[in-house]
């Protein structure tokens, strides 16, 4: 895997449908939320054709601000847990990553302002077209209790499509990355959703 990665995904589908490539232009996860569930439920897999599954993420509960989702690889093993901040998080996105049963990274925005003028910009006719041009939200995701950031994603330009980036500013071991960067997919997915 060549960092950065792109991610990308249609704002107009009925359903959230994101791929992430490599600087080498190679698809490493595609996933496609189900649109009309209750309870959110998403499958990562290795190929847009849906073929090759990789993780499985799911919440523990119906449509609620403070779900805790539950990350497991092809094979059914637990590789962590995301956990949403409920309504702290409307102001300031905020999810702790649970690997082993404790938070060993949290998702956090470097900027909550930067977020509420490209959704209050991006709810304006025409204007809401050209926001995601000058207004770049970005998350950070750093190790407990305090660490050096261990990714960045942030949001590039882009006219039809929702578009970010992702860079690794640490080297962690290979589990760690896995459950990072699919936390970092269910994240983007989320907040799409709530705008």
């Amino acid at each position: 895997m060549h960092f950065p990665l792109e991610v990308r995904f249609k704002v107009l589908a009925l359903a959230s449908q994101i791929s992430v490539t490599d600087s080498t232009g190679s698809l490493i996860y595609y996933a496609r939320q189900k649109a009309f569930k209750l309870k959110e439920a998403v499958t990562v897999f290795a190929d847009e054709q849906q073929t090759r599954p990789l993780f499985k993420v799911e919440a523990d509960r119906i449509l609620d601000v403070s779900a805790r989702y539950r990350i497991q690889d092809a094979g059914g093993a637990e590789v962590g847990a995301l956990q949403r901040h409920g309504m702290a998080s409307i102001w300031r996105t905020h999810y702790d990553l649970e690997i082993g049963g404790r938070v060993a990274f949290t998702i956090r925005e470097e900027n909550p302002w930067t977020k509420v003028l490209d959704f209050l910009l991006g709810s304006v006719p025409i204007l809401g077209l050209f926001a995601g041009y000058f207004l770049h939200p970005a998350y950070l995701v750093a190790p407990v209790p305090d660490g050096f950031p261990l990714l960045r994603a942030v949001k590039r330009p882009a006219l039809l499509e929702g578009r970010f980036e992702i860079q690794r500013m640490e080297n962690p071991d290979d589990r760690q990355l896995d459950a990072a960067l699919v936390s970092v997919v269910m994240m983007l997915m989320l907040d799409r959703a709530r705008g």
